[in-house]
């Protein structure tokens, strides 16, 4: 019961209309024409009446629509006695929206789902180790609280897996489709769906600072966002109007019947032009969802639809944004593994990013790290330790030199930075890491060129040697470097071509995000400052799902207009049947709904990716297959080896 009374609530009016028309029929069996003439025609007046006030408020505020067309049908069809094609006209008006939003509740459903699913309670783990917990609303639980997840639930707040190992699934932040494994101590995002078996969490965030909050505190923003809806409308409102008046004109003028230009006009009412854009926009954010995409507001999807410029910044967003092992270079007598198992050995004690990344080098490459003792560390500069009855010291070229002598000036590869090694007062070499371009990096700016934006540039505040080395190994010529954030507002306030899209993912990239016309947040883990500053979204690390976006936009703004084309080509056609006599305005009536229907039909399919958009992807896709393929008979080899 409850459905049906929010659904006659939502579209009361609709449901008033058909009672009219109930009665009207009823009057009629009485053999009660006048009675039901009047009835009929009091209550489409009546519409007609309000619709034209709402258009008097639009027009105050300097928007033309198309309701004239619909309050002009309206009243001639009572005129000329055609009184009940005009309840048809108000029929469709009404039941127009509750299709629209039956449509766009069909369309919204990814965004939807994510606000469906949020949890609303926790069961936390009473403290002493008994086990049982105590459900609590989510807005209670704080950090280091310990919760217990069950099975199939969704995590309600970001935290730290205490269990053994577990499987989650994270298609609904991520767009993943296949479980995720996650060990004990590794941070785990909470929207999250647990597997099989129940889990204990320590919470790391409130709710409302965890990843989900977040998340859907932007499908929030995008679902109360209409803003192009009427734009588009509105854009063809005035030569459709000007037309069908024209053909209503003509045909009463030619063959001297008003009734002619009544039938013209109940077949050109606006309901196509109102219903294609808004179903259309609201099937392309949740399709861009559905793909770990938010777009904030339907105003997005428009300018994404014309990007003509786009600018990356490079740390984080083209490279991985954290230091890799890329080399390690020995003096003579020395073995590369020997000098890293030291370096990473002494590397443990610090917390330096270098350091991690020196210690996760060693490991990739199976090498057991030695225990170092009585460690001593300058800040920034480097780290002084003994290793198995060695003085080992590793750091910086200038820290390392004033311990030893004798440090070779070798050249070092662009974007590379050098960790300097020392044992036993002897120089042992030095380890280079770098920040390495993403994989599918280069791919990303060759679709995004193909999807027709012309200029591709980086902002970075990096060096202009690195910034160019990387610039020129992914395809883009033009590299600003050496930028602090205002100099990137700068550059991008000045572009000539726009829209311009800018893809970040820093705290520093927050100011250029919002001064751009599109600002792309890269990896929802990142900087909530650029989040909130960009205009899109990407939940998943995937530097492809910017191109994506793009695609998406020029896919939902082609099928919008397509459905207007297909609404107003079929209304102008039944204007030309109608002006020749052969379409009763009640028939006609009733044909323009099946028009609607259609309309809105054709906007669904921007769900759907077009042809362009599925041959982009499966280039994109075809290099990683192979190299998985590859990969495997590889494996194989080794195997019958």
């Amino acid at each position: 019961m409850r459905p049906l009374a929010a659904f006659a609530r939502r579209h009361w009016f609709g449901l008033l209309t058909l009672l009219v028309g109930a009665v009207g029929g009823l009057l009629i069996a009485l053999d009660q024409p006048e009675a039901a003439r009047w009835t009929v025609s009091a209550f489409s007046l009546g519409f007609a009446a309000v619709r034209t006030w709402h258009m008097l408020v639009d027009l105050r505020r300097g928007r033309y629509g198309v309701d004239v067309l619909a309050v002009t049908a309206i009243v001639s069809t009572v005129v000329v006695g055609e009184y009940w094609a005009s309840l048809v006209i108000v029929l469709m008006m009404t039941t127009g929206r509750a299709l629209e939003a039956l449509a766009a509740g069909r369309a919204e459903r990814e965004l939807s789902a994510l606000l469906d699913r949020a949890p609303r309670t926790a069961h936390r783990l009473v403290p002493g180790g008994s086990g049982h917990t105590t459900d609590v609303p989510v807005g209670e639980v704080q950090p280091d609280d310990e919760l217990l997840v069950k099975p199939g639930e969704v995590l309600p707040v970001d935290g730290l897996l205490l269990s053994t190992s577990a499987a989650f699934d994270e298609s609904s932040l991520t767009g993943e489709p296949l479980p995720v494994e996650h060990v004990r101590g590794e941070p785990v995002m909470s929207g999250s769906v647990t597997g099989a078996r129940p889990i204990i969490l320590r919470a790391t965030a409130s709710a409302a600072d965890s990843q989900y909050q977040r998340i859907i505190d932007l499908v929030s923003e995008a679902q109360r966002s209409r803003a192009p809806f009427v734009r588009l409308a509105d854009r063809v409102a005035v030569p459709f109007t000007l037309v069908s008046f024209t053909i209503a004109g003509a045909a009463w003028w030619l063959s001297g019947e008003a009734s002619r230009f009544a039938e013209v006009l109940v077949v050109a009412t606006p309901c196509p032009l109102l219903i294609a854009a808004p179903v259309a926009f609201m099937a392309g954010m949740s399709r861009a969802a559905h793909h770990g995409i938010i777009v904030k507001n339907g105003g997005t999807l428009e300018q994404l639809s014309h990007i003509r410029t786009a600018a990356f910044d490079k740390t984080g967003t083209l490279t991985r944004g954290a230091p890799e092992l890329a080399a390690v270079d020995v003096a003579d007598g020395m073995h590369p593994d020997a000098v890293l198992a030291l370096a990473a050995g002494v590397e443990r004690l610090s917390t330096h990013p270098l350091a991690e990344a020196i210690v996760a080098g060693a490991r990739e490459r199976g090498l057991t790290l030695p225990v170092a003792h009585a460690g001593q560390e300058t800040t920034a500069h480097g780290v002084t330790a003994t290793v198995e009855g060695h003085t080992v010291v590793v750091g910086k070229e200038d820290y390392v030199a004033s311990h030893v002598r004798g440090i070779p000036d070798l050249p070092l590869a662009p974007g590379h930075s050098a960790v300097h090694v020392a044992v036993d007062g002897g120089y042992a070499g030095r380890l280079a890491l770098a920040d390495h371009v993403r994989h599918d990096t280069a791919r990303t700016i060759a679709a995004l060129r193909a999807t027709g934006v012309g200029q591709v540039l980086m902002l970075t505040g990096d060096a202009p040697a690195t910034a160019q080395h990387i610039g020129s190994a992914i395809g883009i010529d033009d590299v600003r470097a050496g930028l602090l954030p205002q100099d990137k507002v700068d550059i991008v306030a000045g572009l000539p071509h726009r829209p311009v899209m800018m893809v970040g993912d820093g705290v520093n990239d927050a100011p250029v995000l919002a001064a751009a016309d599109v600002g792309v947040a890269m990896g929802a883990r990142g900087s909530t400052a650029a989040s909130e500053s960009a205009d899109v979204v990407v939940l998943l690390d995937d530097l492809y799902r910017a191109v994506r976006a793009v695609q998406i936009g020029r896919r939902t703004m082609a099928v919008a207009w397509q459905a207007i084309g297909l609404g107003v080509g079929l209304s102008v056609a039944l204007m030309l049947v109608a002006s020749a006599g052969v379409l009763p305005a009640i028939i006609g009536a009733w044909t323009q709904e099946g028009v609607d229907l259609a309309c809105i039909l054709w906007a669904l399919l921007a769900r759907q990716p077009g042809r362009e958009e599925q041959a982009a992807l499966a280039e994109v896709e075809r290099p990683a297959e192979d190299a998985a393929a590859q990969r495997t008979g590889q494996n194989g080899q080794r195997t019958a080896a």
